[in-house]
């Protein structure tokens, strides 16, 4: 899998990577065992004065547990050209003595990823479990290089996490085609006729849809400084989509070394159905993305820019901006900022200190630091 420019300088060049800082605890007759994680840690501030609800909350200073992991890398080869493996990933809390206020806090939070599979350099790759979009892995990767916050478009959940079968092929001559598929299902949900007669509805009972299956694929093109992804997911409302078919076309270019710029387009079509009061996801919209990383040095900095037309509402503005300095292989330092609704109050007949002023109203921003080992 080509490494871009973008990933090379946030995550490589930075000593970021789980791979590259993994400890290998077991390696005999072509079983290895590896062991990775990091501890972060920061401080967060800013964002949105106002909820979803239109209430005013505190937007002011927190310490933070930034994204910290545990994880477990294995894989067997079962022959020349055949490797099994399985990895097995937490989040956990750094910030968090597990215990607050009376209140039970366990310690790891979330398994991240828990999944297995069989890999083939001659027919490809086929991984059963929990893990991350491959729209993520093979359209959207070029724009998601922040910690925290600022991808605009499908990030690594879209559709997937647990209960999801994926296929990708080897390289072949540049292209790599992939397809998964994530089921959601109601088995152990009351059926909604019951024997006597009674009719339920509401938590617990199953829907009128029934089990259902969310497919996503595409094709990426990486050859060279060049990386093009084309894709899909039929992005169910069971899954926290709007029930529409979403489509990408994202890729980025290395003009050198240190500098590579990107450009993606997203878009999903509205429904009329969907009820914004009740959902976790935007409806219909249309994104346009371009954003560069530099990398000098221990320093990397990046920044996008996006334009948001959400179908039936004001177009809006989203931007992030971030600077990483890799202080050792595996310890580096890092501030972003981040507006996801910027106002959209900026055409020619704005004045230059408007326009900053509708940028950077609401911003968020995190500043922190990493060990990886």
């Amino acid at each position: 899998m080509k490494k871009t420019l973008l990933a090379t300088a946030i995550v490589g060049a930075l000593g970021a990577s789980a791979a590259a800082q993994a400890a290998t605890v077991y390696d005999q007759d072509g079983t290895r065992l590896d062991i990775y994680g990091r501890i972060a840690m920061g401080i967060a501030g800013g964002g949105p004065e106002y909820n979803d609800a239109g209430q005013r909350i505190d937007d002011g200073v927190e310490f933070v547990d930034v994204y910290s992991r545990l994880g477990l890398r294995l894989s067997h080869e079962v022959s020349r050209d055949l490797t099994a493996f399985g990895r097995l990933e937490w989040r956990f809390r750094a910030d968090e003595s597990g215990n607050r206020n009376g209140n039970d806090f366990s310690a790891f939070s979330e398994t991240r990823q828990a999944y297995l599979g069989l890999q083939s350099d001659q027919f490809g790759t086929f991984q059963a479990g929990n893990f991350d979009s491959f729209y993520n892995q093979f359209v959207s990767q070029p724009f998601d290089w922040q910690i925290d916050r600022g991808l605009e478009f499908a990030g690594h959940p879209k559709q997937s996490r647990g209960d999801s079968i994926g296929y990708y092929t080897p390289d072949l001559q540049g292209f790599t085609a992939f397809l998964q598929l994530k089921h959601y299902s109601e088995r152990g949900l009351l059926e909604a006729n019951q024997p006597d007669g009674v009719v339920l509805d509401g938590p617990g009972v199953v829907s009128g849809e029934g089990s259902v299956l969310a497919p996503q694929g595409g094709v990426r093109y990486a050859q060279g400084p060049v990386t093009v992804g084309l894709g899909f997911v039929e992005d169910v409302k069971r899954g926290g989509g709007n029930g529409e078919m979403l489509y990408g076309l994202i890729g980025s270019y290395d003009f050198t070394d240190q500098f590579s710029a990107r450009l993606g387009y997203e878009t999903r079509d509205n429904n009329r159905g969907y009820d914004l009061r009740t959902a976790n996801d935007e409806n219909g919209y249309d994104k346009v993305g371009v954003g560069a990383t530099f990398v000098t040095g221990p320093w990397a900095f990046s920044g996008d820019f996006y334009n948001i037309e959400r179908k039936g509402e004001e177009t809006s503005k989203s931007w992030s901006l971030g600077s990483y300095y890799n202080v050792s292989s595996s310890f580096d330092v890092f501030l972003e900022v981040a507006d996801a609704d910027a106002s959209n109050r900026i055409n020619s007949d704005t004045n230059l200190g408007d326009v900053v002023g509708d940028l950077t109203d609401e911003v968020y921003w995190l500043t922190g630091a990493r060990y990886h080992f």
